[in-house]
């Protein structure tokens, strides 16, 4: 195992200030990182997806658990600490300059990586919905996200939780989302102003005969005004007050009582 200069150090000497613009905080505490790297399970010669590795925090951890990782960072800043963590790694790093929002990732790998990611906050839940969007069986073997505690909590919310609602749906109705731990604020490089946690999810197989647009159009006019009864807030949407009571919802309730597979079975009238 190389030996590497502290993080610290590495962000001393290439000047890297955290950009808020890009929504970034660096992770540098060594210990926490390589749990996050574990909770993966086994990564000894996987692939492995990492969004906005900043430093290469991360990264490296991810190196050291013996994966291959494929980083994608868009600011350039960062790349000279990335080629040096890929000198130390050889042939176990690949860097590639680009936006995360633009970049064809599943062409990136020939079988089906691993995506771990401190994600940034500013692109976190796009980036999560339009990998839980892909088609089924996924592109991906699990996702370890870490988010703002609230995201976190939003994405595996149970039916009547105050989180509770579309993220919820569309992480839970083909896959399993799991908090994987808690980090505290004070563990980042600049401290945010919230905490956050590590979700982990897995995918499980999909329920037949449902379109995952039809779901996700559903559950965004029902949580849309989520404090309505259903009647209100889905009637504009072709179909879905008959689908709700083809499938025997009452039309009064609010979508908040409404389970994921509810809103599945709603979904699965409305796909036909």
């Amino acid at each position: 195992m190389p030996q590497l200069p502290a993080l610290r150090d590495v962000i001393a000497r290439h000047g890297l200030n955290a950009s808020k613009a890009l929504g970034q905080n660096f992770l540098l505490d060594g210990q926490l990182l390589a749990r996050i790297a574990r909770i993966p399970g086994d990564l000894k010669d996987a692939d492995v997806f990492e969004v906005g590795p900043g430093p290469g925090g991360l990264t490296r951890a991810l190196l050291q658990a013996g994966a291959r990782v494929t980083a994608v960072e868009r600011d350039r800043r960062c790349i000279p600490a990335l080629v040096e963590l890929s000198d130390a790694f050889p042939g176990k790093l690949r860097v590639i300059e680009d936006d995360a929002m633009e970049i064809d990732a599943p062409a990136l790998f020939v079988g089906k990586p691993h995506i771990a990611s401190n994600l940034p906050y500013n692109i976190g839940t796009a980036l999560l919905v339009r990998w839980l969007s892909t088609d089924w069986s996924p592109w991906w073997q699990s996702l370890t996200l870490m988010f703002q505690k609230e995201v976190a909590d939003r994405i595996v919310a149970n039916t009547g939780d105050d989180a509770y609602g579309r993220l919820a749906v569309l992480a839970q109705w083909r896959s399993t989302a799991k908090l994987a731990m808690p980090v505290h604020r004070s563990a980042f490089t600049p401290p945010p102003k919230v905490m956050s946690a590590v979700v982990h999810i897995t995918p499980d197989g999909a329920p037949e005969g449902v379109k995952f647009a039809v779901l996700e159009r559903l559950t965004a006019a029902a949580f849309g005004q989520r404090r309505k009864m259903l009647r209100q807030s889905v009637k504009g949407l072709p179909g879905a007050l008959e689908a709700l009571e083809a499938v025997g919802i009452e039309a009064t309730r609010r979508a908040e009582t409404v389970s994921v597979a509810e809103f599945v079975e709603v979904a699965r009238v409305m796909s036909r």
